[in-house]
């Protein structure tokens, strides 16, 4: 580690240990030790184990399911970690649940990501690190400075390797086309779109692919997978549009129950994901990248003052 005025300390909130001890490897540091447990009645109880006076703290707590106890414990880690006299407190949080409602549909609901920035704000978080946001401007939201991180750079090298020919990439709806733009841009081939219908959350249907891939292999790049209804939904109506195979890219593997089953059911050859959630169960078409270089690379960036 580089010098900085205040020393570093690295904890665990628990929503992927094995990220956190892969970050601290990484660092080589070890994990501060800290309780973050449930009463009966649901409460989340945290205690920091060690001296944190003076120091930058980085917390490893992606917000993934269940979420809402995922954020609580990362509240509460920053509060402990400023009510025993941190200096700062960072949130390495690679998946960040709650951007997938960054803004209202209709009158009546909630701006949920705003409030939950607002919450991590109000207890004393100055800056939160994450992976693939799945809306890039509700960085404007957040009270905190932000570093947004993307994937493109850790899944180049599993997409070259497996050497797919006459190669498109396929944004699976249209909010993927910025993330399918910049792949296909280091690909140097051309993107096509899957549009879909969205009549409820968590429910989307499939219905025309605009582009050229008949005859081609597709390439689905995504933020995520909660429910895999539109990933393998945008496999079935590329194969329906003649394309002669598909492989998938997501960053996190959020798989709500049943989703894992959907997407090895779907016509998808391979795959590749992050660890940035939690360790998939092993299969021999899944690749998983560790996001814990990226991450270690960035908490040195931030404590040498070379990232805001």
């Amino acid at each position: 580690m580089l010098p900085h005025p205040f020393p570093m300390r690295l904890i665990s909130g628990g929503a992927n240990a094995p990220l956190a001890h892969a970050i601290a490897k990484d660092l080589e540091v070890d994990l501060v030790p800290a309780d973050v447990s449930t009463f009966a009645d649901g409460e989340t109880f945290v205690e920091i184990k060690r001296n944190v006076r003076d120091c930058t703290v980085f917390i490893v707590q992606p917000t993934s399911p269940p979420v809402n106890d995922r954020v609580i414990a990362l509240a509460l880690l920053t509060d402990a970690a400023r009510r025993a006299g941190a200096a700062r407190v960072v949130a390495l949080a690679p998946y960040f649940g709650y951007a997938r409602q960054e803004r209202r549909m209709r009158i009546g609901q909630a701006c949920s990501a705003r409030i939950v920035s607002q919450l991590l704000g109000s207890v004393g978080l100055d800056h939160l690190v994450t992976l693939d946001v799945h809306a890039p401007a509700l960085e404007s939201a957040f009270p905190m400075s932000t570093t947004l991180l993307d994937a493109d750079a850790l899944f180049l090298p599993f997409v070259c390797r497996w050497g797919m020919p006459e190669c498109v990439v396929v944004a699976p709806d249209a909010g993927a086309v910025k993330r399918a733009q910049r792949m296909a841009a280091a690909l140097d081939t051309s993107v096509a779109v899957v549009t879909k219908q969205r009549e409820r959350p968590d429910a989307a249907e499939p219905q025309h692919v605009l582009g050229t891939v008949r005859g081609r292999t597709c390439l689905l790049v995504d933020d995520l997978v909660s429910t895999a209804r539109t990933l393998a939904g945008a496999a079935e109506a590329l194969m329906r549009a003649g394309a002669r195979g598909v492989n998938a890219v997501f960053t996190h593997a959020v798989m709500a129950p049943g989703a894992l089953d959907r997407l090895l059911a779907a016509p998808i050859q391979r795959f590749a994901t992050s660890d940035s959630v939690a360790p998939l169960h092993a299969d021999p078409r899944i690749e998983v990248v560790s996001t814990a270089p990226v991450l270690a690379e960035t908490v040195r960036q931030l404590m040498s003052g070379t990232s805001d």
